[in-house]
């Protein structure tokens, strides 16, 4: 079901408005219940890729992208920077590994009240539609914060505004760096730090805004998955970049728990994915793994796949795994199809006690309601979507 239409007045609507108002009442009442339930109040092809990831070249404040900061932590620039000449490897701030006496036990299994940032496209939208009938249900949201836009001497301050106000209220934001060089492979989604060296510079930035509260960290979807489509050469700098991204992570606040690009169920068998994972330094520098980020597979089997994974990446103890149940409520669709595809539906609401051993949390990564690029503009909120998943 596509929703109902901005602006449609046809007698037709309003013949059947009154029937769809007592649908989605119950509906809400359901989803922001299983909200509660976190300690949130919540606002949140299969072709072996992840999907709608933002379109760079545009200020998110101007151009919607997939869970996009809010304007609080939206960079000012409307195109991406153009490429700075990069610093020198010798010259980078990349603090040495953390030892364990500076990075406490594991606490992930604990459960946590996750964070909402009062700001994003679902907010902004609802703000602006207070009557249209589709509001109570798109409202009740929770998700990520991504951070898709290279902008050093910006995005500390924009990481920082997010993280002091979860702090302030005791709450765990969810943050996902999303600036990788050479991203998503050329594909929609390209764009990300002119190179590796300008990339560890700006992740020092992005880890001096974490503060000192606990914060879950989505290191960089696709980027271990997705990296097939570089030579080997590339692909190694690319993985020692992320273990050192880890690193800076931890070093600039240890409580942060950091997560590696797990892929998903449908993608690389788990030893493959272990194997990539272990080279990027995610048992090392890492608290475990993340999948299916922006696809759609079961809880069931991604439960299964990321346990896989664990295994196969052999420890350390501690490691976990987070899946992204925003759009799996259903299941996956059929192979290929993975641009919006109908019939979908939300997932486990976001929760940090999951009862299951080795996974950590089921969170919404990406945000319901933003396109793959065929029901709108890759990464723009649609208000037809998130009421289709929400009542799928």
């Amino acid at each position: 079901m596509s929703g109902v239409r901005d602006g449609d007045r046809t007698g037709v609507w309003r013949r059947t408005r009154d029937a769809r108002r007592h649908t989605m009442a119950a509906l809400a009442s359901a989803v922001v219940a299983a909200g509660a339930a976190t300690g949130v109040m919540t606002a949140a092809g299969d072709d072996g890729r992840t999907t709608a990831r933002p379109d760079t070249s545009a200020s998110p404040v101007l151009q919607p992208l997939p869970a996009v900061p809010t304007r609080s932590v939206s960079p000012s620039a409307s195109v991406t920077p153009s490429p700075s000449p990069k610093p020198s490897r010798t010259a980078r701030r990349t603090p040495a590994p953390a030892t364990s006496s500076e990075r406490p036990a594991p606490s992930a299994a604990r459960p946590t009240a996750l964070y909402r940032h009062p700001q994003s496209q679902v907010l902004d939208w609802v703000g602006a539609h207070r009557d249209d009938p589709r509001r109570p249900l798109i409202e009740s949201r929770i998700a990520a914060v991504w951070f898709p836009a290279y902008n050093p001497g910006a995005v500390t301050g924009q990481v920082r505004s997010v993280t002091a106000a979860a702090e302030a209220v005791g709450r765990t934001p969810v943050l996902v760096p999303y600036a990788i060089p050479d991203r998503d492979c050329g594909g929609a989604s390209e764009g990300g730090a002119p190179g590796l060296d300008a990339y560890d510079a700006w992740m020092e930035d992005f880890a001096a805004g974490l503060g000192g509260g606990p914060v879950i960290v989505i290191l960089e979807p696709d980027a271990i998955a997705l990296s097939d489509c570089l030579t080997a050469g590339r692909r190694a700098d690319r993985f020692a970049s992320l273990a050192r991204a880890g690193r800076t992570l931890h070093a600039a606040n240890p409580r942060a728990r950091v997560y590696f690009d797990g892929g998903h169920s449908g993608w690389h068998a788990a030893a493959k994915q272990a194997a990539l994972l272990r080279e990027a330094g995610a048992a090392a520098d890492g608290d475990g793994v993340f999948t299916n980020v922006s696809n759609f597979h079961s809880t069931a089997d991604e439960t299964a796949y990321a346990r896989g994974v664990l295994a196969a990446l052999g420890g350390p103890p501690g490691l976990g795994a987070v899946v992204d149940t925003s759009r799996n409520g259903n299941g996956a669709p059929a192979a290929g199809e993975w641009c919006d595809p109908s019939g979908r539906a939300l997932g486990r609401a976001p929760t940090t006690d999951t009862g299951l051993t080795g996974i950590d949390a089921y969170l919404w990564v990406k945000l319901p309601g933003e396109s793959d690029g065929c029901k709108g503009s890759a990464g723009s909120f649609t208000p037809d979507y998130a009421y289709e998943l929400a009542s799928g």
